[in-house]
């Protein structure tokens, strides 16, 4: 099988861990491959010219050749400045992070929302959180090809309305409301417009839809709690 060469294509560091003595197994997302796995081989010595760049939200161009599961590091250039984080923006970042280790799979690219990761890096940088968190967890499904339907009831293909009230059932979108007990998310049009939209500068809106890609997101990670999410809710607490 020949080994596929990759040459400094756009990537950021998503996650690594120890290998060996001296390596590292970085975990990347690319533009152009999607989340590939990357044994650094020496990264941890002191001299390793790599080692100061395999840093989180820092852009790179990188270089590696691949047979199987993992690929060889083989060229790692800086191609911008790192994002700069602090507090609750720090740990968001590693939420987006997290977020695409769990729910998307090796070597399936993306190069939308790839572009998207950038956008909400740019945003968490400049504190617009919750918005910025919202906007990336809706763009995500719609890569995974589960995006929701926000514009549109279920039955009857109706215009979302903005002003009446619906049960958004996660399987097939939002069914108009009644006055009796119902399975599913009781949520504004209004909401659902916003999410459409990316304008989501409604506090209650926000709550809203926090709400429902919780729910979204919750089917796919199979009980699986996200551990950025309770260091998340532990800060907010504690605010």
């Amino acid at each position: 099988m020949k080994a596929e060469r990759v040459a400094l294509t756009p990537a950021f560091v998503l996650h690594q861990y120890a290998w060996r003595e001296t390596s590292r197994v970085v975990e990347v997302w690319s533009r152009e491959h999607g989340r590939v796995g990357l044994v650094a081989r020496g990264v941890r010595r002191p001299r390793s010219p790599f080692r100061s760049l395999l840093q989180p939200f820092t852009p790179l161009l990188m270089s590696w050749s691949q047979r199987g599961e993992l690929g060889n590091l083989t060229g790692l250039e800086s191609s911008g400045a790192p994002v700069a984080f602090r507090g609750r923006s720090l740990m968001a970042g590693f939420y987006l992070n997290e977020l695409l280790m769990r729910l998307l799979p090796r070597q399936d690219p993306h190069p939308r929302l790839y572009e998207h990761y950038v956008t909400a890096l740019q945003g968490l940088a400049v504190r617009q959180l919750a918005a910025t968190l919202r906007i990336f967890e809706k763009n995500l499904l719609a890569a995974m090809g589960y995006g929701l339907v926000l514009t549109h009831t279920a039955p009857g293909d109706a215009p979302v309305e903005p002003g009446a009230r619906y049960r958004y059932d996660i399987d097939s979108g939002p069914l108009p409301a009644s006055d009796r007990p119902a399975p599913g998310l009781l949520i504004s049009g209004r909401a659902l417009l916003a999410l459409h939209h990316e304008a989501l500068d409604d506090a209650d809106d926000l709550k809203a839809v926090k709400r429902l890609l919780r729910a979204a997101l919750e089917r796919h990670l199979d009980g699986r709690d996200l551990k950025t999410s309770g260091v998340m809710r532990a800060m907010s607490k504690g605010a």
